[in-house]
């Protein structure tokens, strides 16, 4: 939830407000007058643009991703399963965008309390979401490369099903300070935490407990399965070459791997700021407050970027998403109806009469048996 207001971080951890570290509640500041400091209009208006943009194109994404998931038979695999978590996460994410860029621009929330609780707190759950689906993603990763056989059992997709359960419980758990302390603050009328005293120490605690959860301790579970999976490979290749089911399995985990660098990327420059502001006060201006938006948009563009990557790394989602936008490879519309013609009468096969039935089982009765035994006349068909 990242309520930003387009004002800087100062005076941050002595306002009643704190960050939900990733995407989160933003601390609010107030200059000396006690007014926040929004951005100027040509900013504002550039903030909107870039906001607008990421929203359609991260919610025509997502959409694109979870829809090709569900009607294709060949995507309900357990990996395609997690990634639907993700893209289900990361859909939910982008949809509360326009109302925290209404926010940033007016510099007040003017949705009232509910949509208040509603949205930041979605916010907030859906970012812890993303990342632990990444932190599921990697051991399943692990499991299908290092412990293929032994992992049989886990790798189904009713249990996929049952870790996505328990991955939303676990971040919905881990989000209920949000869920008690967010509110629309009188003083500023913004939507933002309010932590009760002493609210430094409140503040701070948040921050490190949201880092650590959220990110660092995912990121860590993380980089030891891929470390492992690095030995795995490079074991495998001196013994024997790769199979195919071998090189299927690395190219999965080679889109994992860049799934997870891209969220790290995104999101490690909002968790940066907010640990920098733990030891030092940021300056209340127009640059800071720029850097604190694009740190913020960053992770919003993190929800657009996964289903490019499912589209350019993955070929079956290449092909069901092509399927799905009826794009032929030659990026012509493609004819279902003459399809279906087509694969009709290649399977169909004229009836034969008793006579030539009979002078084809001679026929194959003579001829070897590497020979065709049955050669039907295509130009007849």
């Amino acid at each position: 939830m990242e309520i930003l207001d387009f004002v800087s971080l100062a005076d941050k951890l002595n306002h009643t407000a704190s960050p939900v570290v990733g995407s989160s509640v933003a601390n609010v500041s107030t200059n000396g007058s006690g007014t926040t400091v929004p951005f100027q209009s040509s900013s504002t208006m550039v903030t909107a643009v870039i906001s607008f943009t990421v929203f359609i194109l991260g919610l025509t994404g997502n959409t694109l991703a979870i829809y090709v998931i569900l009607r294709y038979a060949k995507m309900k695999t357990v990996t395609n399963l997690y990634i639907l978590n993700l893209a289900v996460a990361d859909e939910l994410y982008i949809l509360g965008l326009p109302l925290i860029t209404t926010q940033n621009v007016l510099s007040y929330w003017p949705f009232g309390s509910f949509l208040c609780r509603v949205v930041m707190t979605a916010d907030s759950i859906n970012q812890f979401t993303s990342i632990f689906c990444l932190t599921v993603m990697s051991i399943d990763r692990y499991l299908a490369v290092v412990r293929p056989i032994q992992s049989v059992r886990w790798r189904r997709p009713r249990v996929a099903k049952i870790i996505n359960a328990l991955v939303w419980t676990l971040s919905i758990v881990a989000m209920l300070p949000v869920i008690i302390f967010l509110k629309v603050q009188d003083e500023l009328n913004t939507c933002n935490l309010s932590w009760p005293e002493p609210q430094e120490i409140w503040s701070m605690a948040f921050i490190l407990y949201t880092a650590t959860l959220g990110f660092f301790c995912p990121l860590l579970v993380i980089c030891m399965c891929y470390l492992l999976i690095v030995f795995k490979v490079k074991s495998a290749r001196v013994r024997a070459g790769f199979t195919t089911r071998r090189r299927s399995e690395r190219k999965v985990t080679r889109m994992v791997v860049i799934m997870v660098v891209v969220f790290v990327l995104c999101w490690l420059p909002f968790f940066f700021i907010n640990m920098v502001n733990l030891v030092s006060i940021l300056p209340e201006n127009n640059v800071t407050a720029g850097v604190y938006f694009f740190s913020v948009i960053l992770t919003y563009v993190n929800s657009c970027a996964n289903p490019l990557l499912y589209g350019f790394l993955s070929e079956n989602f290449k092909q069901s998403f092509r399927r799905a936008l009826c794009i032929s490879r030659t990026g012509r519309p493609e004819n279902g109806n003459a399809t279906t013609q087509q694969t009709k009468e290649t399977n169909t096969i004229v009836p034969l009469r008793n006579h030539d039935l009979k002078n084809h089982v001679q026929s194959s009765q003579v001829q070897g048996p590497s020979e065709e035994p049955l050669a039907i006349d295509q130009s007849k068909l």
